[in-house]
């Protein structure tokens, strides 16, 4: 599986609040920053996607760009959450060399 693939594997697990799949994808160190928060380890980046999780009652994400170097992608999503709240994100997630998620940096936007 390529990088984009695991990005968007990462996404699909992430949209469906699969807890368990997100798990298997976090490095140990991963860090995990957005514009709320900023948490290293994957004990903590758990609790912090669950906690998400658990205040969305639906998620939906669509990926309307994406972007590749060698270790990371990057994604321009459009996230509606519980089907009313729009968010124009910019996802960057680097991997690392056991093709694992060391790091997720998300930049929220605008939608005009």
């Amino acid at each position: 599986m390529n990088n984009i693939e695991k990005f968007e594997s990462y996404l699909l697990s992430y949209q469906n609040k699969d807890i368990e799949a997100v798990s298997t994808l976090f490095a140990p160190d991963i860090h995990l920053r957005d514009w709320k928060i900023s948490v290293h380890g994957k004990t903590i980046a758990i609790s912090e996607t669950q906690k998400n999780f658990d205040n969305a009652s639906s998620l939906e994400i669509d990926i309307l760009n994406v972007m590749e170097n060698e270790n990371s992608v990057s994604g321009e999503l459009k996230i509606v959450v519980n089907k009313t709240e729009v968010l124009f994100v910019v996802d960057v997630v680097t991997f690392n060399n056991d093709g694992l998620i060391s790091s997720i940096k998300a930049y929220l936007g605008r939608g005009n």
